[in-house]
């Protein structure tokens, strides 16, 4: 007599097909950076930058898009205090992120960012700069008590859907502000989506502005090949 054997029940995974990954990106933050006298001094080199230092801010460092970015940028600000300060933390910031920036070169400049100006969601990874950026860094200064209101940065985490592969709808992704105190610094991936949320600032005067040295640390441009 032969027994009737009934096949195993189909196995369905219990996670839903909309199930989002959610993944925090890390953001090092250092406060009191410099101390008082230095960041005191590195602000009023700031407040003296204005007239023809500085130029309405682009994008991808081609043009002027006023709908996503709103701002004024100095290219060639000096600030050799603060590239030697990063350069002593560096260690840290790379173990935490786990990023290598050994043999990399600064770029950075100071934006100035007054009533209404803001830049909208973005990477720091554009086509032309991918290869290069590995680190991002923002030094933020300002007077004090601050004369602003707004101006976070806002860092986004990442969305990622289980069951796709793609990087998900932009309206499921979470965030956390990072405020822009005086004399604090913040590093994180080039990759991170993150904007700079809108400023407040009723004098509308270029002192009571917030300003910040953004950089990255980005490796070396390749040798232009030779002729044989």
């Amino acid at each position: 007599m032969t027994t009737r054997q009934d096949s195993a029940p189909e196995q369905r995974s219990p996670l839903s097909e909309d199930a989002i990954w959610r993944l925090p990106v890390t953001v090092c933050r250092i406060t009191q950076f410099l101390g008082a006298r230095t960041s005191g001094t590195l602000l009023e080199r700031a407040v003296a930058a204005t007239g023809d230092t500085l130029r309405p801010s682009t994008v991808d460092n081609q043009e002027v898009i006023p709908e996503i970015r709103r701002s004024r940028s100095a290219a060639h600000f000096a600030a050799p205090e603060l590239l030697a300060a990063v350069h002593e933390v560096l260690p840290a910031v790379e173990h935490t992120l786990g990023v290598d920036c050994r043999h990399t070169e600064p770029e950075y400049s100071l934006n100035v960012h007054n009533d209404g100006d803001f830049y909208r969601s973005h990477q720091d990874t554009t086509p032309a700069h991918a290869p290069r950026r590995l680190l991002t860094f923002v030094y933020y200064l300002h007077r004090t008590p601050r004369p602003f209101t707004g101006g976070e940065l806002r860092v986004f985490d990442a969305a990622l859907p289980l069951h796709t592969g793609t990087t998900g709808d932009w309206r499921q992704r979470t965030w956390r502000d990072w405020e822009p105190e005086h004399d604090s610094i913040v590093f994180f991936l080039p990759t991170a989506w993150h904007e700079v949320r809108p400023v407040v600032c009723p004098t509308g005067r270029h002192r009571d502005s917030r300003f910040a040295l953004n950089g990255w640390l980005c490796s070396p441009e390749p040798a232009p090949r030779q002729n044989p």
